[in-house]
């Protein structure tokens, strides 16, 4: 009979060579650099958003992109957050796609806020929506 047995990977001589040591050092460096960076944006975001003009959420989501891309821990906490309200993170993660759908999330974004904030008879986009479409069509 013949048993299976796991057996643990041995680094080859190669692995341990001091260049290899160096480069996995710096590479560890870039990695902390790119997440203090990307928090550094985003708290620069934040503190833009109060502003007058949307100038704050691009900025939050270039330092996102940057902090989620060099962090695990960042990523483990962002998709908890997906788990737990989808609904809040997936216009950001459409932002947050190699080619971001930044005019359909703008205008999903103005429809959620008018449909919150707006009686039904005072809502606007909808109808603005409609009448050009209307328009283009002809």
């Amino acid at each position: 009979m013949s048993e299976a047995v796991a057996v643990p990977a041995i680094k080859s001589d190669q692995d341990a060579h001091p260049e290899n040591v160096g480069a996995e050092v710096v590479s560890r460096l870039a990695r902390w650099g790119m997440a203090l960076l990307g928090g550094a944006i985003v708290g620069l975001g934040i503190l833009m958003a109060p502003l007058p003009g949307p100038f704050g959420v691009p900025v939050m989501v270039v330092g996102l992109m940057i902090l989620l891309r060099s962090s695990f821990s960042a990523k483990r906490a962002f998709v908890k957050l997906q788990r737990r309200h989808p609904r809040i993170v997936f216009p950001l993660r459409r932002l947050l796609r190699r080619e971001p759908e930044v005019m359909p999330v703008a205008w999903q974004q103005v429809l959620r806020f008018e449909r919150m904030v707006l009686p039904r008879s005072w809502r606007f986009a909808r109808r603005v929506r409609l009448s050009i479409r209307g328009r283009s069509k002809a």
